[in-house]
């Protein structure tokens, strides 16, 4: 779940203004900028970190084509809710990135986004794209949202030393692989899983993160789909395969870190720790790309040499394997042919090349350079996400909020801490999804 309260949590994004971006040569038309024709507005939550390469990037695109814009990029807290009260007001940016399709839907209902059909090179996004990506911002056959900046979810965590040493393999090929694994690691005296949904008034999302994992992974693209537009209920059978599956990982005597009754009390933030304990007080923990960031320096500071990363497998060996994911999808607000050129600029697959070595930046184009990339682990998240049979947003923040953001981390923290059983939080879930 990347919720506003989680993604402030998270990444402590604070709101600042970049400064302006002077670029030199000649242009024309009526562009936004308040009234100057010449600048371009750009509006995001986006990590300080990737912004200041995006904009580098997009800095020198514009002076090579000759473009005599200004770039305002700012950042801003909860774009997602600051942007429809905006739209609301009639005081918008020409471009703003937003975390979430559903936003990016919401957006088009009101008719304040234009499509990029037209506007980017379709037949070289097509091909260059990582599958899945374009969809999530596609309504009605028209493109509305492009995704820019992606991260990935669905990741397996492990301290790479002692894993090494231990003889453990790099990546497994399917679920019941996983399952080999998590019991020889317990055969071999360890605490196969580190786990924990403790986020304050967020508690609860991790376990989000493995649920909807879990359904991509066991029950395909279509299915999950259904399931986040509630047309596959949660007291389905498909659900709680997924529920059977998280119970027999993490539930089981010896399998996770300090029991199942430790799961809820532990804060997501420092759960993964103890792999880097000598020996590992656990050995595997299922989190996003994001989560380096909350590691102990001592693990981190080599991250090569301390952490090893493994995609989670697909549920058959050579079969679908659709990533979660979750990213900044581009939208146009303003169709004057300034706010074009820069449009067309972040769609290209080089708008990341100053992003990547010095952030947590992630291309979601799966032509991009590689070797661009910081370190070994964020090459091998990219190699995941670029291989995906399709990329799918974090279901949980495109339901209702009253779900999503509400019932889901209630009733998994209430399964979770044995308040009540899985058939009982289901059935919660599904009786809180709003009629309409």
């Amino acid at each position: 779940m990347r919720s506003p309260i989680r993604r402030t949590t998270l990444m402590g994004t604070a709101l600042f203004t970049a400064a302006a971006l002077s670029l030199s040569a000649c242009g024309g038309g009526s562009g936004g900028g308040g009234g100057d024709s010449n600048t371009v507005t750009i509006w995001s939550s986006i990590d300080a970190p990737v912004q200041a390469g995006l904009l580098k990037a997009l800095e020198a695109k514009l002076q090579s084509d000759g473009s005599n814009i200004t770039v305002k990029w700012q950042q801003v807290q909860n774009i997602n809710q600051l942007i429809i009260t905006k739209i609301q007001a009639g005081d918008t940016p020409d471009i703003a990135l937003i975390p979430q399709p559903g936003v990016v839907a919401q957006m088009q209902q009101l008719g304040a986004i234009k499509p990029l059909n037209d506007v980017v090179d379709m037949t070289s996004l097509q091909n260059s794209m990582t599958a899945g990506t374009l969809d999530a911002g596609t309504i009605n056959n028209q493109l509305y949202g492009l995704l820019v900046s992606a991260n990935v979810k669905g990741l397996i965590w492990y301290p790479k030393k002692a894993w090494d040493k231990a003889g453990y393999p790099a990546q497994v090929k399917d679920i019941s692989e996983l399952e080999s694994l998590t019991n020889q690691i317990k055969s071999d005296g360890g605490t196969p899983w580190c786990m924990g949904i403790e986020s304050d008034t967020a508690t609860g999302w991790p376990a989000t993160d493995w649920f909807e994992t879990l359904i991509m992974k066991q029950q395909g693209a279509d299915v999950y789909n259904k399931w986040v537009t509630n047309d596959v209920k949660f007291d389905s059978p498909e659900v709680k395969e997924a529920a059977d599956t998280f119970s027999k990982f993490l539930f089981t005597d010896g399998n996770t870190l300090g029991g199942q009754s430790a799961i809820a009390s532990t804060n997501f933030g420092t759960a993964g720790n103890p792999m880097f304990s000598t020996p590992p007080k656990c050995w595997m923990y299922m989190q996003g790309s994001f989560i380096t960031g909350f590691f102990p320096k001592n693990a981190t500071s080599n991250i090569d040499a301390n952490v090893g990363v493994m995609g989670f497998p697909p549920a058959t060996a050579g079969g679908d394997n659709p990533v979660e994911g979750g990213g900044d999808l581009l939208t146009m607000l303003n169709d004057s042919s300034q706010v074009q050129t820069v449009v067309k600029d972040l769609s290209e697959t080089s708008i990341g090349n100053d992003a990547a070595p010095t952030s947590s930046f992630i291309s979601p184009h799966k032509d991009f350079d590689l070797s661009l990339y910081p370190n070994e682990v964020t090459k091998t998240i990219a190699k995941y996400m670029y291989g995906a049979s399709t990329f799918l947003f974090d279901g949980s923040d495109s339901m209702p909020a009253q779900v999503g953001a509400g019932s889901f981390w209630k009733e998994m923290t209430a399964w979770i801490s044995g308040q009540e059983d899985i058939d009982t939080a289901l059935k919660n879930i599904d009786s809180s999804w709003p009629s309409s």
